[in-house]
């Protein structure tokens, strides 16, 4: 049926990871799933190598869209301006506000949206999960309405927004993600790498040894910690 036929937007964070696994279990054919990724500046562009390896791995048709050109227009994140550190410390603290990207889920999720339209696919997919309400204006419950109402009226064709996690921190992912056999070796979660590594002490790296050490798990991922 058409309204299962889904965009993932896929970072290629744990988060968007594990979503397109429960994707396709949900949808149960990979030819029904597409997944859309997005270079739009990110210093820890190493997400999208993983991106690329985990659909090739699951059989999923996957589009990484260079938009690297808006990079100018977004800047003030310490994600697209190299001259501004990523700060330290825990995910929820104020400081992390500087890794906010003005108006990226919303640029991102649209031209998703564009492509679910074009494909005839009736959801897109996100990953957005309730760990990021704090700091990330666009994941929270209210931006997902929102942009529900959006999708509903910018097409003659409605598109659905699916936001399996919008109540889920990222410890109830990674316990979805353990029974769905998720490949986390394949995930990037850290916004400062140093040569091929996670930093360990941003407050994405944090969060993330935080979910893994609440379910009993070794990160699969190497980290610099210096």
């Amino acid at each position: 049926m058409k309204e299962f036929k889904t965009v993932v937007v896929l970072s290629g964070g744990m988060d968007s990871t594990t979503l397109l696994y429960k994707v396709l279990k949900e949808v149960g054919n990979p030819d029904e799933v597409k997944a859309i990724s997005f270079d739009y500046g990110q210093r820890h562009k190493i997400e999208l190598e993983l991106a690329k390896k985990t659909c090739e791995k699951l059989g999923i048709e996957h589009k990484i869209v260079d938009i690297t050109s808006l990079n100018v227009l977004l800047q003030g994140s310490s994600l697209t301006t190299e001259a501004m550190e990523v700060p330290k410390g825990h995910y929820e603290d104020v400081s992390m506000k500087k890794t906010v990207v003005p108006n990226r889920n919303s640029i991102l999720a649209n031209i998703a949206i564009g492509y679910a339209v074009s494909l005839g696919y009736g959801r897109v997919a996100l990953g957005v999960h309730s760990g990021d309400h704090a700091i990330y204006p666009d994941c929270r419950p209210v931006w997902v309405k929102a942009l529900n109402v959006l999708a509903d009226v910018s097409n003659y064709e409605p598109v659905e927004i699916y936001a399996p996690y919008l109540d889920t921190d990222k410890g109830g992912i990674i316990h979805e993600g353990t029974a769905l056999n998720v490949d986390y070796a394949l995930t990037w979660t850290c916004y400062d790498p140093k040569n091929g590594e996670a930093c360990g002490k941003c407050g994405s790296c944090q969060e993330r040894l935080e979910a893994f050490k609440n379910n009993g798990i070794e990160d699969p991922i190497k980290y610099s910690l210096t």
